[in-house]
This record gives C-alpha cells, structure tokens and sequence, in this order.
C-alpha cells in the first residue's frame, strides 16, 4: 500500500528540529530528495533578503534546551519533546526565580496533556512549551522553596544565514502547470506538518515515473514567509498555472474537508468538488474568506491569484490535537493517507484528461458493428445494453461545450469511470477533441 510507504517517510521526518530556517529544514529536504526525489532542488535565498514585503529573517538553529530544578535534575528536556522549546527562542544559560520563568511558560489549560506548538520568529524572546500538567508540577516545586531557583539553558544561534525551500519541475507535453505546495517548518507534528510533505513526496514520484500532458511543479517551502519568498522568485513561472494544490492535514482517519479557491469556481474547484463528492463519506466545505489559514492565503492572493484548492482530512484549527503533540503518528494513519493520495491522484487524471469533445456524426452512431450492442431482452435492460446507453449518453454530451466533468457531472457518473471510454470513442473516430 502506497499509505504505509507515505507512513514511513513521515515517521523518519517526524523526530527533526524544524523551523521556519535552519538546519532542520535542510535534513528534512535532503532525506526526501535522497531518498525519493532526486531531481529535486534545494535553494537558499540570504538573510536580509527583501521577498515582497517581507525580509528573509536570521537562521535560527538548536542545540540543547532545558529547565533543571535546584537540585540539577532535569524537568523539561529538548530531546524529550522539541516541540518544548518556543520556535526562535533566543539563547539563554543562567538561573531565574520561579515569577521569571512563569512568564516564559506555554501552556494550554484546556487540553493539559498536550504540549502546544508556540513561535516567536519576529519578536525576541525566549521561552518553553509545556503541557498544563508539566506547569501545574513546576509550580508544586517553587510552591514549596519559593527562595530556589531553576537553571534554564536554551542553547540556541540566531545569525545571518539563509531560508531554505525546495522544488521539483516535472515537464510535459506542455508547458501549462499543475502546482502542488506543501510546507516544511513545523517540528514534530504529524499531520498538520509531516502528511504534507509526505503526500507530496509519493505524488511527485508517480508524476515523475510516466508521461504526462502538463508540467508539474513541486515546491516544499516554509509556511508563509517561505511561500512569500517563492512566489517573488518564481512569479512569472507561477502565470503558467492553470490549477494547483495545497497539500496540508491529509493524514488522518476523518471525513475529507475543502478548501475552496479565493474566486472559488476555478478548473481545480469544479474537479477537486466532483472527486470529493464521489467518495464513500460526505465531505465538509469551508469558506475560503472565513476560514482560510495555510498557503492559500499568497498563492490565492490578488496580483498572483493561483487556482489552489485544499482537500483535507480534519483541518487545521479544527481538532484538538492540531498546533500541540497530541498531533503525532498515532493520529494519522496508513489509510488515511492511502485515501488522501487516491483522491489527489483522481484529481490528476481528470485533469489530465479533461478536454472538451464533439460528435463526429450526425445522429447516433452504430454500435453494433463495433461491437456495442443497445439490445433490450424482454423490456429489460442487460449489462451489454447498460454499457451502449452510457456510450450514447457521453455521445450526446459531445456538442464543443463541456468538458469531462461537465459530461460526468450531466449523466451523474464518477469523471473516472468515463475517461476510458471516452478515449475509446476517440480512438474509433466516434468524438475528436477540439482545443
């Protein structure tokens, strides 16, 4: 099953150290293209750096982080959990009193298991992330020495560096793309961050294996000011998308969630609607104007204004487990990500096929000399006259005016189910395709 190879890519990702820069995200795209995409190509774009309105900020790397209590034992520990350390902390080595450390605490009342996932990339600052339960502990401590202190290492480089993004170009007849987008800056989080990364890793390995009517474009980046920087480097590259992807939460057991486009009825929305719709279970439609929150947000953006759709299993922001470690591999799972993939892999098809036709004939054509018999037994329709009406049915839907899924979408079939026949009546001369 292609899911539990997706899965095993996402658990040899899930221990590293990421961020918005540093050496954490490097690891991670030199393992995928190592391992799975060879032509992929990884860029640096320096520190300073001015992308749009934004500035490419310091490389921010992690050493070691922790908290000892007074008598040197360690309470909270980096390589526990990195999700411990607040991303970007600025380094520290000394011994706070307990109402100092308070304030560096991050914590969710709310769900006390979970360690939240917490940033700091553009304000100074230093601090770890806790569950609730962990607090309640520190403060049990302090409680009873309040005159003790506690020791906090954060071992941490904020310098002039670089951001690193990677993309994969897959060229085709033409020269028209198909854009998938997926993120790499999170730490260990399996399916906001790592189901991302990894879907896109298996399609693009399957793209890359066969021929192809359109480009396909890859690009693995940090979220916003990574995507930011690939648009203002790429922005005239991105004018050939004619449909595009944002890949995100993918990996778990849920019902499939949409994310429509900003305009909301491009090529990729009428597709990704019609495949999601033809799953077993019923699908949740959000509002891009309401609920939008990953890459969508620039790729959608007026000036660039990208046809990009998300289809996802839970999304973001709308499970408890999402921005904490509770998001881990026992959240997602091999088949959720088997279905996530089928469905992406539908959508390419369709589009990949999805051209308008016209009747080559006046009139119905003759099955029967080619095999397709339209017979009724006794009244009743048989398999073999089944198969000859929905021939008749595509046929007629031939006049110049709709594409596959307009066809499909007409006689209320699957688009997928089409595709072979409809290539069938082309190859017989019965419809011809028109640009």
């Amino acid at each position: 099953m292609i899911g539990q190879k997706i899965f095993k890519l996402i658990e040899d990702l899930f221990p590293i150290t990421r961020s918005i820069t540093g050496d954490g995200v490097r690891e991670t795209l030199l393992k995928i293209k190592k391992g799975y995409l060879p032509n992929l190509k990884i860029y640096e774009i320096p520190s300073g750096t001015v992308v749009e309105d934004w500035v490419i900020p310091k490389e921010w790397n992690i050493k070691e982080a922790y908290i000892k209590d007074s008598n040197g034992e360690k309470i909270i520990d980096l390589n526990q959990n990195n999700l411990h350390i607040l991303s970007y902390s600025l380094p520290i080595n000394r011994e706070v009193q307990f109402d100092e450390l308070d304030t560096h605490l991050f914590s969710l009342p709310d769900n006390p298991k979970a360690i939240p996932y917490v940033t700091s990339y553009y304000s100074d600052n230093w601090g770890f992330c806790i569950s609730h339960k962990q607090r309640e502990a520190i403060t049990e401590i302090a409680s009873k020495t309040p005159e003790n202190k506690f020791h906090v290492l954060i071992d941490s480089s904020l310098e002039d560096g670089s951001l690193t993004y990677a993309d994969l170009i897959i060229p085709g007849e033409i020269e028209d793309e198909i854009f998938f987008s997926t993120y790499i800056c999170h730490p260990s989080m399996a399916n906001n961050e790592l189901s991302g990364p990894g879907l896109a890793t298996f399609l693009a390995k399957y793209i890359s294996e066969k021929s192809n009517y359109y480009t396909y474009r890859f690009s693995f980046t940090p979220e916003t000011i990574g995507a930011i920087a690939y648009i203002s480097e790429n922005k005239n590259e991105l004018r050939k998308v004619v449909a595009a992807f944002n890949l995100t939460c993918v990996g778990d057991n849920q019902s499939f969630s949409f994310m429509p486009s900003r305009n909301n009825n491009s090529i990729t929305d009428k597709v990704a609607r019609h495949v999601i719709k033809h799953q077993k279970e019923d699908y949740i439609e959000f509002s891009f104007m309401n609920d939008r929150g990953s890459d969508e947000r620039q790729y959608c953006s007026p000036g660039i204004d990208l046809p990009m759709v998300s289809i996802m299993k839970s999304k973001y922001g709308e499970y408890p487990e999402y921005h904490t470690s509770l998001d881990n591999l026992d959240f997602i799972s091999s088949e959720g990500l088997e279905s996530s993939y089928q469905v992406h892999l539908d959508c390419l098809n369709i589009l990949e096929n999805n051209f308008k036709y016209v009747s080559t004939f006046a009139g119905e054509p003759f099955l029967s000399k080619r095999g397709k018999n339209y017979t009724i037994i006794g009244g009743k329709e048989n398999n073999e006259s089944k198969a000859a009406k929905l021939i008749l049915d595509i046929i007629a839907c031939c006049d110049g005016s709709m594409d596959i899924v307009d066809i499909a979408e007409r006689i209320e079939i699957y688009a997928i189910a089409i595709i072979p026949i409809i290539s069938s009546l082309e190859a017989d001369g019965i419809i011809k395709k028109i640009d």
